[in-house]
């Protein structure tokens, strides 16, 4: 497929350039996208092979995945500002290529210290290429379904990145090493941003300067509410920590620096992040749906993993295996939303995705220890997936609609800073939930075993009577056997009780979401398809 399109040149000047082959342009944007998204989670599988190899703590190990995510979230709106003043396409290139070099220095890595700069520094590359990737989409595909069908793509590497880091990165462990979960990246990272310039056109450069007061306020205040918020959760010993001195301080600290950015983004005459972008009510819902859909996923995807293995006993591998069912229903319904779409408007596609996500989540709720896959996790994985892929493909068009070239990359990034904040609250806030209430049912249970009769010590129950053994050995082992068993079945009960607080809590963030869409959302479909 070829089309002509009018561009305004890295340079500034006007020319007209060939897009040819627009497919191959897609299948280059979404496989960066798949690239960025799956990093936040291929490493979580290897994280006791890293913390074995290069002797992390217990505290240091979770920077791994904070490392990355702090920087992708933080420096998410000066990338997208960057790619509207130096180019998309340019800025597009640029950040594979800082991703793909720090991911070899990861791979590389002999001491902590190394891994987390890597792990940063990757982090920096994605929020350069992010919000370039979808801007690029919006400038390279004409309006209406074409467009339409490549934000389904899009969307659909978007959702089914985290499932896909899952699965990968269980591969890699087991059949490679923990460094393959990092080099991998680095013949992707190359190969896409060598097809770039082949099948990419040039970007539009706006006029205009960095607004470096925004972009120091702007960067610290997501940063700061990213680590906060990454610190803040209730711990699997039940132990709270949002009161610790380094969580509020953090959270403080990013609300007084977003204050600072918004009063400063008022009277910029080059902002990073244009506020005009946020009167329009669409785009603001589009926006809020996009941090609910981060904040009930994020928490989604690492509870049930925990499910899976804790309670249904499965190897990482295995519980990588076992969100494919979610991730092919995600990537079926966004790319059939994506050719929906210009029959039937984005409305009715963000009613019914946020309604059957209240359903999937309230039926995820409903888990009991003694639930299997096939009659537990089934089901409601495949009705979330559903309602996720009809969500993501409407979220970003909205999101990008109506938006003028020169502010297209703070659109792009501003979407893509609200899946990355959501999914720090919904840790913070799910996992607060989840370790509160697994702790005091834990210890409940554990009340109640100390003050039960121990019915289970029958004295003369396995031991023969004449016995050369002493007389209470095979009775020890056999109430200590019952003791232990009690004790993990009474814990999985706990796990179980307390992931279904998590994930009514989430169906609750779903109906927000719906709310919102009912309220906010008035984009009618003619607003996506071309103008005669």
């Amino acid at each position: 497929m070829a089309t002509k399109i009018s561009t305004v040149g890295e340079a500034g000047t006007t020319r007209t350039s060939k897009a040819p082959r627009l497919g191959l342009a897609l299948f280059v944007i979404a496989t960066a996208q798949l690239m960025i998204v799956l990093d936040s989670t291929i490493v979580n599988v290897a994280l006791p092979h890293i913390q074995s190899a290069l002797r992390f703590s217990d505290s240091g190990l979770e920077w791994v995945i904070n490392a990355y995510a702090l920087t992708l979230g933080g420096f998410m709106l000066l990338g997208g500002r960057a790619g509207d003043l130096f180019g998309r396409r340019r800025m597009f290139i640029a950040g594979l290529l800082l991703f793909a070099a720090a991911s070899l220095a990861g791979g590389l890595a002999t001491s902590s210290a190394w891994l987390l700069a890597a792990r940063a520094v990757q982090g920096v590359g994605g929020a350069i290429a992010a919000p370039a990737a979808l801007s690029l989409i919006a400038t390279t595909f004409p309006e209406g379904p074409s467009r339409n069908r490549a934000m389904g793509v899009y969307a659909a590497m978007s959702g089914v990145g985290g499932a896909v880091g899952l699965i990968a990165g269980g591969l890699l462990v087991t059949y490679a090493n923990w460094r393959w979960v990092l080099f991998v990246n680095v013949p992707i990272g190359l190969a896409v941003a060598l097809a770039a310039p082949m099948v990419l056109p040039v970007a539009a450069r706006e006029s205009g300067r960095l607004d470096l007061p925004g972009a120091v306020t702007g960067t610290g205040a997501v940063a700061a509410l990213v680590y906060g918020l990454s610190n803040a959760a209730t711990g699997s010993d039940g132990v709270s920590h949002w009161g610790d001195p380094e969580v509020v301080i953090s959270l403080v600290a990013g609300a007084l620096l977003l204050a600072a950015f918004v009063a400063i983004e008022a009277r910029s005459q080059h902002p990073l992040l244009p506020l005009r972008l946020l009167r329009d009510r669409d785009r603001l819902g589009a926006n809020l749906i996009m941090l609910g859909t981060g904040t009930a996923i994020f928490g989604i995807f690492f509870f049930v993993g925990l499910f899976a293995q804790d309670v249904l006993g499965y190897s990482p591998l295995r519980t990588g295996f076992s969100f494919l069912p979610l991730t092919i229903t995600l990537l079926l319904a966004s790319i059939t939303a994506g050719n929906l779409i210009s029959r039937i408007g984005v409305r009715p596609l963000l009613l019914a995705g946020t309604t059957i996500c209240v359903g999937g989540m309230y039926w995820l709720a409903q888990l009991s220890e003694h639930d299997s896959y096939p009659g537990g996790l089934l089901g409601p994985s495949v009705v979330i997936g559903l309602g996720l892929g009809l969500l993501f493909v409407p979220l970003p068009l909205v999101a990008m609609t109506r938006v003028p070239p020169a502010d297209s990359g703070a659109a792009a990034s501003l979407v893509n800073v609200g899946r990355q904040v959501g999914g720090s609250i919904g840790l913070a806030v799910l996992g607060t939930v989840a370790w509160t209430v697994v702790s005091s049912t834990a210890r409940t249970a554990s009340s109640t075993a100390t003050t039960a009769p121990h019915s289970t010590t029958a004295p003369h129950s396995t031991t023969a009577p004449h016995s050369t053994t002493a007389p209470h050995s095979t009775t020890a082992t056999t109430v200590a056997h019952a003791t232990t068993a009690a004790t993990q079945a009474a814990y999985r009960h706990a796990l179980a009780v307390g992931f279904d607080r998590a994930f009514l809590v989430a169906a609750a963030i779903a109906v927000l979401m719906l709310l919102t869409a009912l309220t906010t959302i008035r984009v009618r479909r003619t607003d996506l398809t071309p103008h005669p």
